[in-house]
């Protein structure tokens, strides 16, 4: 893959801390407009290659480069900034306030009028709060969650707080998405509906995404390539057909004496 093609590069990144090494030399390229999933077995390293590609975590070797600029030593506002967006395995929603509200955080970084205009509602200050208020109504639409837009998030069912926290990432304007775990906890209809939306935001709205899913049939579903990671080195890279069928696959997932038994 080229660089003119990838949104995302991943270079021989390792992770360390102690003497745990979560990742070793782990590498990977992500084109413009794909749905890529990566899987493994618990302990993986799935979400700490999350945490190096969004920058909570900083590799101890290796670079991660977005859109042809090396992000390695940047923050997760800087990242954001730049077009990265995030959900979380565990739910990061201010449970005081309502879906509209805790929406309406992810647009903060794109505000980009002053103190004192923002203060006053001024003008300016005064049409962009309505530009960002749009901006949000549509995602809410896009979710069908606009029943709930008013409700305080803390009381909503975990398939709903979940479908919230999509929309704040969404909010962030991002041309990648991470998604860690989008689906953990949802009944089969839930996540019909998550597997749509991720399909849409990466068919129409021209996101690519990188997703962490437990699901195996909803990875092989949607994905268009699947990385597998293992005791945090990367053992398999390609279309979800090649993956299931792939040796070392089967012994990661059900241990070499199973995986022998059921090639």
């Amino acid at each position: 893959m080229s660089e003119e093609t990838a949104i995302l590069d991943v270079r021989a990144v390792s992770l360390q801390f102690g003497g745990v090494r979560a990742l070793s030399g782990v590498t990977f390229s992500v084109a413009k407009g794909e749905l890529f999933a990566i899987i493994g077995p618990n302990g993986a390293g799935k979400t700490s290659m999350m945490n190096c590609i969004s920058g909570r975590y900083t590799p101890t070797d290796g670079r991660v480069v977005f859109k042809g600029r090396d992000v390695t030593d940047l923050k997760p506002n800087q990242r954001a900034d730049l077009g990265i967006g995030r959900t979380f395995q565990n739910l990061a929603l201010f449970g005081h306030m309502s879906v509209l509200d805790n929406i309406m955080v992810g647009r903060h970084h794109l505000l980009k009028n002053g103190f004192l205009s923002g203060a006053l509602y001024w003008g300016l200050a005064q049409r962009e709060e309505l530009s960002h208020r749009r901006a949000v109504e549509d995602i809410i639409d896009f979710l069908e969650i606009t029943h709930i837009r008013k409700a305080m998030a803390g009381t909503l069912s975990y398939g709903l707080r979940k479908r919230v926290e999509l929309a704040r990432a969404i909010a962030l304007k991002p041309d990648l998405i991470l998604l860690d775990e989008p689906m953990a906890g949802m009944n089969l209809e839930e996540k019909e509906d998550m597997a749509r939306f991720i399909i849409d935001l990466n068919e129409e709205w021209g996101i690519s995404v990188i997703m962490i899913e437990h699901d195996m049939g909803v990875v092989m579903d949607i994905s268009h390539r699947v990385a597998v990671l293992d005791f945090g080195q990367k053992i398999a890279e390609g279309l979800p057909d090649e993956i299931m069928s792939n040796p070392r696959v089967k012994t990661a997932y059900l241990g070499e004496d199973d995986a022998e038994e059921v090639a």
